[in-house]
């Protein structure tokens, strides 16, 4: 990778990042329901669980739907059973107080594998392998992550705080469920690119 591609991948970082997906969506539910210091795990899993996919994706992952196209079918269905798990949690929430003990956030190590069944996420990355580094090394790969972590953290942060600014007027129970069903929509509506793909 030249060195005068990285505002360019910075950029591309900061379009993907900040644009609504299944990270983004859940991390608005959880700063709703949860509020933003519960959400901290969640945010730093998707920035270094993405990492890690990426870099791990880039030195031979992508080899593997090539040689076998089953993995592919394989990733695909648990992407979408795992991501209608997800909308079936975020509709039924319930806000955490001291009385509700039932729904806890999303981990930082459930966040980080959530990452390799999230189509978006694998869409950014293999863009970032194919267009922005060619055939990448690991010093290549570990460079382009450590760009995607610093322009992320940002982002994640920013919907992360909109979702906790929307609690103070999600203050009851009827309202607090709109916001849940319409968030469990919007994410299914994000499954539609994966289920285009072939």
């Amino acid at each position: 990778m030249n060195f005068d591609a990285l505002p360019a991948l910075a950029l591309f970082a900061f379009a993907g990042s900040i644009t609504p997906g299944p990270n983004n969506l859940m991390l608005m539910a959880s700063g709703a329901n949860y509020g933003f210091r519960r959400t901290l795990p969640h945010m730093a899993g998707i920035s270094i669980g993405f990492m890690v996919m990426m870099i791990l994706a880039g030195l031979g992952m992508v080899e593997l739907f090539d040689r076998f196209p089953v993995s592919y079918i394989i990733l695909k269905t648990l992407s979408i059973g795992y991501m209608l798990y997800l909308v079936w949690k975020i509709a039924t929430a319930a806000p955490a107080t001291a009385e509700t003990t039932t729904g806890r956030p999303m981990t930082f190590l459930q966040a980080a594998a959530f990452q390799w069944v999230n189509p978006k996420a694998w869409a950014m990355a293999l863009t970032v392998i194919t267009v922005y580094l060619g055939k990448p090394d690991l010093l290549m790969l570990t460079i382009a992550a450590v760009v995607f972590v610093t322009v992320n953290l940002p982002t994640v942060t920013i919907w992360t705080v909109m979702g906790q600014q929307l609690s103070r007027i999600l203050t009851n129970p009827k309202r607090l469920r709109i916001f849940n069903c319409t968030m469990a929509t919007l994410l299914v509506a994000s499954l539609y690119p994966l289920l285009q793909m072939g």
